[in-house]
């Protein structure tokens, strides 16, 4: 199956250079290019695109409140927004991912790199550079952007998960996949797939990513300094 992506940058000679790499791939096709987020939540709308490969920051409607409108839209329930930032650490990378990015990427990153995250990010399987989420997350959150006790653990919102799916919610935070939550918790990684989507279900999340922020959000895991 082609998946199928769209491009989102106010740069269009960098839109170009992504454009060629993404053709080159036999799985992949750029379906439409946009320069502002409100562009590229139409051309998502229109084109039917599974990957946006969206810039942060872009004049108009940025791409944190572009994605944000995606996220919401129940049309567009099976896209999933990859952020490209110019800096590694970046706090709009933060909001992005709480308003329901799939993960983010430097625009410095290798070619394989940006071609490994969209096939990633349209298989639905992984976090994009868990432990580099997961700090940045930390990061942030520790300055005062979520729960920093475990008094302060928002029960009410993690009460439907079972003992075993919070035990797999810690390990998702902490950046392992499947078949290393499987190997940790002696069981294999199709039960730890099924506790995975369940509790992505119970807690409303369209992805890893967002299960990262929710453990953190809630206190569930805390951050380190």
């Amino acid at each position: 199956m082609t998946i199928k992506v769209l491009l989102a940058d106010d740069q269009a000679l960098l839109r170009s250079a992504f454009r060629i790499l993404v053709d080159s791939e036999p799985d992949m096709e750029v379906v439409g290019e946009a320069s502002d987020g409100a562009e590229a939540v139409a051309v998502a709308r229109a084109k039917g695109a599974d990957v946006v490969l969206m810039d942060i920051r872009m004049p108009g409607t940025d791409g944190l409140a572009a994605t944000r409108m995606i996220s919401e839209d129940p049309q567009l329930a099976g896209v999933r927004v990859v952020m490209l930032t110019t800096f590694e650490v970046d706090e709009y990378v933060v909001e992005s991912l709480r308003a329901g990015a799939s993960g983010f990427l430097g625009k410095g990153a290798e070619p394989e790199e940006l071609l490994a995250a969209i096939r990633i990010a349209a298989g639905g399987e992984a976090l994009l550079s868990p432990a580099a989420t997961k700090g940045l997350i930390a990061r942030f959150l520790a300055q005062g952007g979520g729960a920093q006790t475990p008094g302060e653990c928002d029960e009410a919102r993690l009460s439907a998960l079972t003992v075993r799916e919070r035990e797999v919610l810690v390990q998702v935070a902490g950046g392992l996949s499947n078949d290393e939550i499987a190997e940790r918790l002696a069981v294999s990684p199709l039960t730890v797939k099924t506790h995975v989507n369940r509790t992505m279900a119970k807690l409303g999340a369209r992805d890893r990513a967002q299960l990262v922020v929710i453990s953190y959000e809630t206190g569930l895991v805390r951050p380190r300094a």
